[in-house]
């Protein structure tokens, strides 16, 4: 095929298949209207396929535009990664970072890892998204997010830099009978029910394992949207629950109505670190950012 749409080209179709407006997307790219018209008109003519369906109200991508528009927006984080490494910032960890984290993880860690980030690199500017690792993994993978942080990643195509390991917890109301224990195994849990975040969530796996594992249940019915709801159910005898290392850390006193136990032939626990792009313009800068989170990992005892 010897038509290449250009960079800016790929650009005025990245924008109108986020915004589905002509108008919208032209301002976007700080052009006129027409001018995004017949550049989208000369990439569909050029590549021989409708990219966009036009209707009265909206523009809708056709599945040659939605392909498009993903690799494209993968193209030019790569181009824009690239640039970034080799300006005047190459030879040191700066600029502007958008980082994904779940909520599960992130704000434990990163109240350690960003003031020292500050400290070490002044310049460097870091736009963090909370929400569960699947949703986070496809944005660094399609371009929209420079890295992500949190449990390690199951897609294809992401690099991943090890921080450690979180122990995991059995949480249980205070009156139960196993909150006397100092630790449960497997047997004690046959039949109980077990609550758990909803799909997207890597704990929702660590729990259906211990399901598996123990002849427990999973509450069909519920699906936990964040670790402090599913405390609180646990809180008033709707079932028991898994939670993480740093969340327990942070959020669980003594006197609380949740006991925590450990689990004493149970030994799944969860892989954190940090992930990116692989063959990333920024490998570099990820690297740096990795090790200062190693450090991080080290003293909050993460093994």
């Amino acid at each position: 095929m010897s038509f290449r749409p250009s960079f800016r080209q790929l650009e005025y179709v990245v924008a109108l298949h986020d915004l589905r407006h002509f108008a919208k997307a032209a301002r976007h790219c700080n052009v006129s209207q027409p001018t995004l018209s017949v550049q989208i008109a000369l990439v569909e003519h050029g590549l021989e396929t409708p990219l966009f369906e036009r209707t009265s109200s909206q523009v809708i991508a056709t599945p040659a535009g939605e392909r498009l528009a993903r690799g494209a927006r993968v193209l030019l984080a790569s181009r824009d990664e690239l640039l970034s490494d080799l300006s005047s910032q190459a030879k040191a960890l700066g600029g502007t970072i958008r980082l994904g984290t779940p909520p599960t993880f992130g704000p434990y860690f990163l109240s350690r890892l960003l003031p020292k980030l500050h400290e070490q690199y002044s310049a460097l500017q870091v736009y963090i998204r909370e929400d569960n690792p699947t949703a986070i993994e496809s944005l660094v993978a399609d371009g929209s997010l420079d890295c992500g942080l949190g449990p390690s990643p199951e897609r294809a195509g992401l690099s991943f830099s090890r921080i450690g390991r979180e122990k995991l917890y059995l949480g249980v109301p205070a009156e139960h009978d196993l909150a006397r224990l100092a630790s449960v195994s497997l047997r004690d849990l046959a039949g109980e029910k077990l609550l758990a975040l909803g799909r997207g969530h890597r704990l929702l796996e660590n729990v259906r394992h211990l399901a598996e594992a123990s002849g427990a249940r999973i509450v069909d019915d519920f699906e936990g949207t964040s670790l402090d709801a599913i405390r609180q159910m646990v809180s008033i005898g709707m079932g028991l629950s898994v939670f993480p290392e740093l969340y327990a850390r942070a959020e669980f006193r003594p006197q609380d109505d949740v006991r925590l136990i450990e689990f004493g032939d149970w030994n799944e626990q969860r892989e954190v670190g940090l992930y990116w792009r692989e063959a990333s313009g920024r490998e570099r800068h990820f690297h740096a950012l990795a090790e200062a989170a190693n450090r991080v990992g080290a003293l909050l005892g993460l093994r």
